[in-house]
């Protein structure tokens, strides 16, 4: 029978927002030039977020929502690196030390592969990992569905947590 106590563990994450003209885009730390970027609550960077839910996941802890809801006024316009530095506190405090993350970025806008580079070493610096430990990849939808159609983006990421 697996132990909550496993000297390894995995997560996954995801996390999706809508686009919006005028809003800044920012993603994994990064501000991408662009006429719109992700509409939330906080900076609204889906990056972050879906890495901050694998991370928590990885420890059977709860989503961002709890340790973040989007009711909650202080929340407001808050930096998401803010958020992974948390998930990376909550897990410490059960005996886990990150690994790795890697993650895909779901859009067909804006463009961003010549920001991938920027966007791993802000996280790797964020999460306290070598920039190896940490992966990042943009892909488009083909065209389908309204991510397609270049009206939201998405992210799916994992991570790796180890006993410390």
């Amino acid at each position: 029978m697996p132990s909550s106590q496993a000297p390894f563990r995995v997560g996954i994450g995801y996390d999706i927002h809508p686009l919006k003209a005028g809003r800044r885009c920012i993603l994994g730390g990064v501000e991408i030039p662009s006429d719109s970027g992700p509409d939330g609550h906080s900076d609204a960077d889906v990056l972050c977020h879906a890495i901050a839910d694998a991370i928590l996941g990885a420890a059977g802890l709860r989503d961002i929502g709890h340790y973040f809801p989007n009711t909650d006024p202080a929340c407001k316009g808050m930096d998401s690196l803010d958020i992974l530095r948390r998930a990376r506190s909550e897990i410490g405090k059960l005996g886990y030390q990150l690994q790795n993350v890697d993650a895909a970025i779901i859009a067909e806008r804006p463009k961003l592969s010549a920001h991938i580079d920027a966007m791993k070493e802000c996280l790797a610096a964020t999460l306290g990992l070598p920039v190896g430990c940490v992966g990042v990849k943009a892909t488009t939808n083909e065209k389908l569905d309204d991510l397609g159609a270049g009206l939201g983006i998405a992210v799916h990421a994992i991570c790796l947590i180890a006993r410390a």
